[in-house]
């Protein structure tokens, strides 16, 4: 099957998949603690009879039984040298049960051993594994490819770069969320959509995890974010062992179809059976659904950072966001000191100091003389992901570097940056777009600075123009203020505001160093903080600085405040009030001989509460 063909076969209906196939097969005789794929291979009437149900059910797309058919897991059966054999004859022959009513889909999930650091599996030698399984599938005839019950969104992003790098077949990618709405690993069901639709898959959702009734929100939560189709395939329920200890599931096949509408209704379009289903479930969920209004599938302009346990979504007129420089070895002779003998002890303190400070994003900037920039970002890029939830820039003027770190980082990441200098051009833009990757659009060339504001436009139009060739959005572009120091040019600060309106009208999100505004002038904290008051007001969406300047960030939440951006007020007071209280617990002065106490900052605004900002923070 073609991209193209499935998504025409998507464009508003539903796509219907199968149910369990283990459990029933089991049910028809497969022994316990075989290999379930040789039992197969073996008893293929077994198989073929099964999977004719589910299409006289209304099943369109089944799964071959190749789940656990990488070499991995069939070494645990001696059988790691027959992976090609298996795997082809497992679809041979749900091909030979499909006819030509239904398609067959390539099924794979997680290994079994975990990746580097919490095991000791590399990620590329993961991403061989898949390959080699996804070579066989495509060579065995499967029409696309189904990547399921994975509870690691970074092994699901190894078998999606696998699939893209081996074949052109669709490829679906479902997660396992536990009852608290994240996977085994911490990934919340909104992070896992968007890292995997932006790196390329066609449908992603979920399936195992729970029955239908406890798998709506998670449904639901993916859909605002949705410009593929949605993909549900609950239990049967709740599982619990019968007398004779088997397992049972506690929803029958009506009860399952009545509550797959409410599925349907939080926006899934593609729909099936997990553990405990069996091709009567198949017939009461088309029963129950195919008569209902499909949610109709959107481009959606929406920007969104991600790492593996959070996601940051905004757009021109949201909150100002601060990206957290301070990770970076230039003029931190301490840091170099520790980057060279392998320590990363200060990147961890950086990143939580910069989360707890406030910044929405973090640069990682590995770039000093005399070590192995791409190693060396690499384990900065884990350390950081480790310590904390906020999504990272990758800061390279090496593109192999910043292939290899978006290749690596379990999330969807912002490249500082993409010039028109001609290396960086020509080569980081298709990997952008490869792995789904924001980038910071700066308006540099092979020449250097731009000599005016008109050739800066033209260079942002000149990137523009190819990212939006290469099949990228308006909405995966920051462009770069591009700041110079008001000390050698007067019109500096004007040039920037100027070009950060030019953007807005454009729909182009904006980002600016701060710091070079002031560059040779004293007291640059007044500077600085007074020019990102003027660019926050001509629409300026971030800026590069350090989170711990209290002056900056005060500035800038001040700023939202007074523009009436949403939730700014709550935002600017607690962070002020948290401020307040790490200088100053209690009240912000001591009542003195013949004058009033003065109130705490909570008081005074309690006792003016009359406003709106009043009124919310103490309702």
């Amino acid at each position: 099957m073609k991209k193209e063909e499935f998504r025409k076969l998507a464009k508003g209906s539903f796509l219907y998949l199968d149910g369990a196939t283990g459990s029933n097969l089991q049910k028809r005789g497969m022994p316990i603690g075989v290999c379930p794929e040789k039992w197969v291979l073996e008893n293929k009437e077994v198989l073929i009879d099964l999977q004719r149900e589910y299409v006289e059910a209304g099943s369109q797309i089944i799964y071959a039984p190749t789940f656990t058919c990488n070499r991995i897991k069939l070494k645990e059966y001696g059988l790691e040298r027959e992976v090609k054999e298996i795997n082809k004859g497992l679809v041979a022959i749900s091909k030979e049960a499909a006819g030509k009513k239904a398609y067959v889909a390539g099924n794979l999930t997680m290994t079994g051993e975990q990746l580097k650091p919490m095991g000791s599996m590399d990620f590329e030698t993961l991403i061989d594994v898949y390959k080699e399984q996804i070579k066989y599938l495509e060579d065995g005839g499967a029409d696309l490819l189904v990547v399921e019950t994975m509870m690691s969104l970074q092994e699901a992003r190894a078998a999606l770069i696998a699939a893209k790098e081996t074949c052109e077949l669709p490829v679906f990618v479902t997660m396992t969320f536990e009852a608290d709405g994240k996977t085994l690993y911490g990934t919340d069901a909104v992070t896992a959509f968007v890292t995997l639709q932006q790196l390329g898959a066609d449908a992603v959702g979920a399936n195992c995890s729970t029955g239908p009734d406890k798998m709506v929100e998670i449904i639901h939560s993916m859909r605002e974010f949705g410009s593929i189709p949605i993909i549900s395939k609950p239990n049967a329920g709740m599982p619990s062992l019968s007398e004779d200890g088997g397992t049972i599931y506690d929803m029958d096949s009506q009860e399952f179809g009545r509550e797959m509408k409410k599925i349907v209704e939080a926006g899934a379009t593609i729909l099936g059976g997990c553990c405990g289903t069996g091709p009567e479930y198949i017939k009461e969920l088309v029963k129950n659904t195919s008569t209902m209004k499909p949610r109709q599938i959107e481009e959606r302009g929406i920007r969104f950072l991600s790492s593996e346990r959070h996601t940051i979504s905004f757009d021109l007129d949201s909150k100002f966001l601060i990206v957290g420089e301070r990770i970076n070895p230039t003029g931190k002779k301490k840091l170099q000191e520790e980057i060279r003998k392998g320590q990363f002890d200060l990147v961890r303190d950086f990143a939580e100091e910069q989360e707890e400070k406030g910044a929405s994003i973090l640069d990682v900037n590995m770039g000093m003389s005399g070590i192995d920039e791409k190693a060396v970002m690499l384990k900065a890029i884990e350390t950081v992901t480790e310590a904390v939830s906020l999504p990272i820039a990758i800061d390279s003027s090496h593109v192999e570097v910043i292939e290899a770190a978006l290749r690596h980082y379990p999330g969807r990441a912002l490249i500082n940056s993409i010039s028109y200098e001609q290396v960086k051009f020509k080569n980081l833009l298709p990997i952008a777009k490869k792995y789904g990757a924001m980038f910071i659009l700066l308006p540099l060339s092979d020449k250097g600075l731009p000599k005016d504001l008109q050739e800066k436009k033209e260079i942002i139009g000149k990137i523009l123009d190819r990212a939006l060739e290469l099949g990228m959005k308006k909405e995966d572009i920051i462009v770069d203020g591009l700041v110079t120091t008001v000390g050698a040019n007067p019109m500096a600060a004007m040039e920037t505001i100027e070009t950060i309106r030019y953007c807005k009208e454009l729909g182009l999100a904006t980002i600016v160093g701060l710091s070079n505004i002031s560059f040779g002038l004293p007291e640059r904290s007044y500077v600085n903080s007074t020019f990102l008051t003027m660019a926050i007001g001509a629409g300026l969406t971030m800026a590069i600085a350090n989170p711990s300047q209290e002056l900056l960030v005060s500035t800038a939440f001040a700023s939202d405040l007074l523009m009436n951006k949403k939730g700014a007020d709550i935002h600017y007071i607690e962070y002020i009030g948290g401020q307040k209280e790490k200088k100053e617990p209690g009240v912000l002065k001591e009542e003195t001989k013949g004058e009033p106490k003065e109130l705490s900052w909570k008081e005074e605004l309690r006792e003016s509460g009359k406003g709106s900002i009043a009124r919310t923070y103490f309702k």
